[in-house]
């Protein structure tokens, strides 16, 4: 964006007034990052321009996060619910009863909620983040049937949301479900804002999240330079240094986008060995700004407000050193988001959904996709599981 479009009330895309230390700014970088929603943030610590404009439009004071839309509205210290309305994005529903309400909107819970709207069936779809899950945050798609050249996640799961509601699925975004109880006949799912929708059958596509490496310094730094999605944060990176930690497909995958930004990419992994598939490792093999470091742990991060350095050991002699990188990326594997069922329905060692005939333990309660024990944890399969859902759960609902 040129400078004059930054500092102005028209600019000519969102820009995030913030600095680094402020809980509430990460708050609101966050929702638009989970919304897929870009925009440009300008640190007033490090800007004096910033600094002077946000003090402009707050009347000498320095309010954070200041949200400048461009259509000239100023947001000051908005909540979520003020972001997700000044967006435009549905958190209510139009009615407290349905046939089915799905938990999810990537590809098993949508794709579940336009087999089972084409039949008929009312079909609501709660989902928190932006819709497509994991997948919209995927550069290219390269392995999903019928794309011979690849598709961008994002177009993927724009196309799936359009498919969803051309068959009349309704669906609530930036909205978070905190509850699923049975109430006689029928299933209770409550959401964040303490609304409760009622229905025959409830399905939990709810995916999983990126694991954390849980060593001392990453809490205080994620959201500033710790980071789970280079889709969302890399361009932050533009001709710095970063570094990924995972040597899985995911890892290798995220680091080669990560190069559109940042003059050097490393991708360290703890093992002597990679897990990524041969074509990616040669893809980073071609690549001078690219290197791969082996059988080195991830101990602690240092710094306070910003990221210092990483500190690292060599399993094989148990040296510890100490690199230094402007920005790091995680990628070491997924946790199911399965917090909604615990206690109520049986749960693997890992805390994965486990399903006979894609129905929980909990009756009326059906899993599909990554959230599921024993799903492949892939775009085609987790679209595959929805469909099978959605035919499971047509044929309980005509049982009853």
């Amino acid at each position: 964006m040129p400078e004059q479009d930054l500092y102005t009330l028209t600019p000519s895309s969102i820009v995030v007034y913030s600095t680094v230390w402020c809980p509430d700014c990460k708050r609101a970088k966050q929702f638009f990052g989970e919304q897929r929603v870009p925009y440009i943030n300008v640190d007033i610590e490090q800007d004096p321009k910033g600094m002077a404009f946000v003090e402009k439009i707050n009347d000498g004071k320095r309010i954070i996060p200041t949200i400048v839309f461009p259509d000239g509205e100023v947001l000051i210290e908005p909540s979520n619910a003020e972001l997700a309305e000044k967006l435009g994005l549905q958190t209510k529903a139009g009615r407290t009863f349905y046939d089915v309400i799905v938990v999810g909107g990537g590809p098993a819970g949508l794709t579940a909620a336009f087999y089972m709207a084409r039949e008929g069936l009312d079909v609501l779809v709660i989902e928190k983040a932006g819709l497509g899950g994991q997948v919209g945050i995927t550069q290219v798609l390269e392995n999903f049937p019928g794309f011979d050249e690849g598709i961008s996640g994002a177009e993927f799961a724009r196309r799936l949301e359009r498919q969803a509601r051309r068959f009349g699925v309704e669906i609530l975004q930036a909205q978070t479900v905190t509850g699923v109880e049975r109430e006689g006949q029928y299933l209770t799912v409550t959401t964040g804002d303490e609304t409760s929708y009622c229905a025959r059958a409830v399905l939990l596509a709810t995916g999983a999240h990126y694991r954390r490496l849980n060593v001392p310094g990453e809490a205080e730094l994620i959201g500033t330079n710790i980071h789970f999605c280079a889709t969302c944060d890399g361009a932050f990176y533009k001709g710095k240094k970063v570094l990924v930690i995972g040597g899985g497909n995911s890892g290798f995958e995220e680091g080669l986008f990560l190069t559109k930004f940042a003059s050097q990419v490393d991708i360290v992994e703890r093992s002597p060995q990679v897990r990524a598939s041969r074509i990616l490792q040669e893809k980073v093999a071609r690549r001078d700004d690219m290197h791969v470091i082996l059988n080195h742990a991830v101990k602690e991060f240092r710094g306070k407000d910003k990221l210092e350095a990483v500190l690292v050991e060599d399993r094989a002699t148990g040296e510890i050193k100490e690199w230094h990188y402007d920005g790091v990326f995680v990628f070491i594997g997924l946790t199911p988001n399965s917090d909604l069922l615990k206690g109520k329905a049986e749960l693997d060692p890992a805390g994965f959904i486990k399903t006979k005939g894609m129905m929980t333990t909990m009756p009326g309660v059906f899993a599909a996709g990554d959230v599921r024990a024993g799903s492949t944890k892939q775009a085609a399969s987790a679209a595959g599981e929805g469909a099978s859902a959605a035919i499971m759960i047509r044929e309980y609902l005509e049982g009853k």
